[in-house]
């Protein structure tokens, strides 16, 4: 296992709840090194972090030690297709963000008791 790979697997293992179910997958092509890190469902959400911030500064840190080898590493999170987040939210969250939608194509009227669901809305 390279130093980058042993790199990301110690801070991914360090953020998240379950590090026993933490694996990575390095792959080197003609545009530099991919690291791909594969995490419980549940723990996905801490590796992105608030708004993608923590993957950012795990990706400035490989940047850092890539210009040090003098290549370019590459950080990618494998998020589960089944996501407790998306299920915890339940059908009410996803038929508000429906109509919000449709309320901004233009393709739907907006009735009153959906504006106040909408409010509650982050983008």
């Amino acid at each position: 296992m390279e130093f980058d790979q042993q790199f990301v697997e110690f801070i991914v293992k360090a953020l998240v709840n379950k590090p026993e179910e933490v694996r990575s997958d390095r792959k080197v092509d003609e545009q530099g090194v991919l690291i791909t890190v594969h995490t419980s469902p549940e723990d996905t959400g801490y590796v992105i972090g608030k708004s993608g911030k923590t993957a950012v500064a795990i990706r400035t840190l490989l940047a850092t030690i890539g210009a040090k080898a003098n290549m370019r590493v590459s950080f990618r999170i494998d998020a589960p297709a089944s996501s407790t987040r998306r299920a915890a939210m339940g059908d009410d969250t996803t038929a508000a963000a429906a109509a919000t939608t449709a309320a901004l194509a233009g393709d739907v009227e907006q009735k009153d008791e959906d504006a106040d669901s909408v409010d509650s809305l982050t983008f």
